[in-house]
C-alpha cells in the first residue's frame, strides 16, 4: 500500500479541523472522499483537500456511499457521538478499516455489537483517542512503567473544559452536544482522561475495570451563562430551558488490581483548561496540573512545592529518559497539526499500524471499555451513586492478553 485513500465521515468542528490540519499533510493518506448531512461542509472540505493536494474528493450526503475498497481504503468517522457505532460497524463489516473519533456511548448493547463485528471480521479499527498520545501522559506512563513511581495505586484525569459557549450555541451551530446537555446527565465525554490511565494500568491487558460509582452536582451553570447572555445568544428557545446535565460529575473506578481511578467531568462553569492527570504510587507521584514529579525522599522538591512552589514544571528534568523518542523530535509543523502534536502523533500510528499489517495502539476492547462510562454512570447518577458493574467486553481474554505501548509510530 503506498498511500492509504481516506473517507472522512463527519465535517463539523472535529472532522473538518482533522482534515485540514492533519490528513492533508499526513505524506501518506490522500483524501478521496468526503461526508456531512449537511452540503456546506462537504464544499468547505472539499476546497481545502483541493488547495493542499490538488484532488477533488467525491461528496455525498449518505454515508454509504462510501462503502466501497475501490473508492477508499479506510475511513475516518468523526460523526455525532450517537451515531458513531453504527457507522463503524457498517464499515467494518465492508471490510474497510476504521479510525474512529472519540465520545462516550448511551447504550452498551450498541457497544458488544461493535465488538462482535470487530471479532467476526478482524476489520482494522482504532479508536482515536489522542490524549494517550499526549506529552505529559506518555511521560507519566513510561515513569510508572519503570518503576520510578514505586506500585501504582491510584490514578486520576479530568476533562476540565469550559463549554458553556459551544453548548449554547449548539443549534447555530448545529453541534449536538446541546441536546445532551438537556436530556442527559452522565460523564459524557470520558476517554481524554481514562484512556492514558487505561492505558497505564494494562486495562484489557492482565487488567480490567470491574465496577464504578457516579455522582453528579446540580445543573446550575448552563442555567446561569444562558441568563447572563440572553442578548448575545442567537437561540432564544434556551431561555428557561432546563439542563439535565450536572455541572461536576465525579466517577470512581475500582480495578480488578485493586488500583484506583478517579474522573472528573467539568465542562459548564467557568474554568481554565485541565486533564488533570495524575499518577499515584508507593514511591512517589506525577500531577499534570503543575507538571511536577516528587519522588519519596526528595525533601528539595517537598519543600519547594508546599512552601512557594519552586518546582512547579520540575517534570521537565525527566523527559530526557523517559519521554518517548518521537516527542523529543517533534517538529513545528506537527505541533501545530492539532493539539500540540497529539493529532498528529495518532494519526502517524493508525497509518502505521494499517501500512505494516500490525495491531492496533489503541483496540476495540480498548474503545468499548472506555465508551461504556457514560452508560454505567448515568445509571449510576440516577441510583444516587450506586456501584454498577463494568462489562468485560474481552469475554476473558484479558487475563492473558499481553501489555502493549500505544505508540508504535
Amino acid at each position: 500500500m503506498d498511500k492509504i485513500k481516506m473517507g472522512v465521515v463527519g465535517l463539523g468542528q472535529r472532522g473538518k479541523g482533522i482534515t485540514k490540519d492533519v490528513l492533508v499533510k499526513n505524506g501518506d493518506i490522500v483524501i478521496t472522499a468526503l461526508c456531512d448531512v449537511y452540503e456546506d461542509r462537504i464544499t468547505e472540505c472539499a476546497e481545502i483537500v483541493k488547495k493542499e493536494n490538488g484532488n477533488e474528493p467525491k461528496g455525498t450526503l449518505n454515508y454509504r456511499d462510501l462503502i466501497s475498497k475501490e473508492l477508499i481504503d479506510a475511513v475516518y468517522i468523526a460523526t455525532s457521538w450517537e451515531t458513531h457505532i453504527p457507522v463503524a460497524i457498517d464499515f467494518l463489516n465492508a471490510g474497510i478499516p476504521v479510525a474512529l473519533e472519540v465520545g462516550g456511548s448511551l447504550d452498551i448493547k450498541e457497544l458488544w455489537e461493535l465488538v462482535d463485528a470487530w471479532e467476526k471480521t478482524k476489520t482494522p479499527f482504532m479508536f482515536m483517542e489522542n490524549c494517550c498520545y499526549g506529552k505529559d501522559e506518555l511521560l507519566g506512563t513510561q515513569m510508572a512503567r519503570k518503576g520510578v513511581f514505586g506500585e501504582i495505586v491510584h490514578c486520576s484525569g479530568a476533562y476540565a473544559h469550559d463549554l458553556r459557549e459551544e453548548v449554547a450555541t449548539g443549534k447555530e451551530k448545529r453541534h449536538y452536544r446541546l441536546n445532551h446537555y438537556i436530556s442527559e446527565n452522565c460523564e459524557n465525554y470520558p476517554t481524554h482522561e481514562l484512556g492514558p490511565i487505561a492505558k497505564l494500568l494494562n486495562i484489557n491487558r492482565g487488567n480490567r475495570m470491574v465496577s464504578l460509582v457516579s455522582v453528579a452536582s446540580k445543573a446550575a451553570g448552563m442555567r446561569d451563562y444562558v441568563k447572563k447572555n440572553s442578548d448575545k445568544l442567537e437561540n432564544k428557545e434556551l431561555q428557561g430551558e432546563i439542563f439535565n446535565q450536572g455541572d461536576i460529575v465525579d466517577t470512581i473506578i475500582t480495578c480488578e488490581n485493586g488500583e484506583t481511578i478517579r474522573m472528573c467531568l467539568d465542562t459548564t462553569l467557568p474554568r481554565s483548561y485541565d486533564r488533570a492527570f495524575t499518577v499515584r504510587g508507593t514511591n512517589g507521584y506525577y500531577t499534570q496540573t503543575l507538571n511536577y514529579v516528587f519522588i519519596d525522599g526528595d525533601e528539595e522538591a517537598f519543600q519547594t512545592i508546599e512552601h512557594n512552589m519552586k518546582n512547579i514544571n520540575n517534570a521537565v528534568k525527566y523527559e530526557e529518559e523517559y519521554l518517548p523518542e518521537f516527542w523529543k523530535k517533534i517538529t513545528k509543523e506537527e505541533i501545530e497539526a492539532g493539539h500540540g502534536g497529539m493529532d498528529a502523533f495518532e494519526f502517524r500510528g493508525f497509518v502505521s499500524a494499517l501500512k505494516n499489517k500490525k495491531e492496533m495502539p489503541i483496540d476495540v476492547y480498548d474503545a468499548a471499555a472506555w465508551m461504556c462510562i457514560t452508560a454505567l454512570s448515568s445509571e449510576s447518577i440516577k441510583n444516587n451513586g450506586a456501584p454498577v458493574q463494568i462489562p468485560d467486553f474481552t469475554r476473558g481474554a484479558y487475563k492473558t492478553r499481553k501489555p502493549k505501548d500505544v505508540f508504535p509510530i
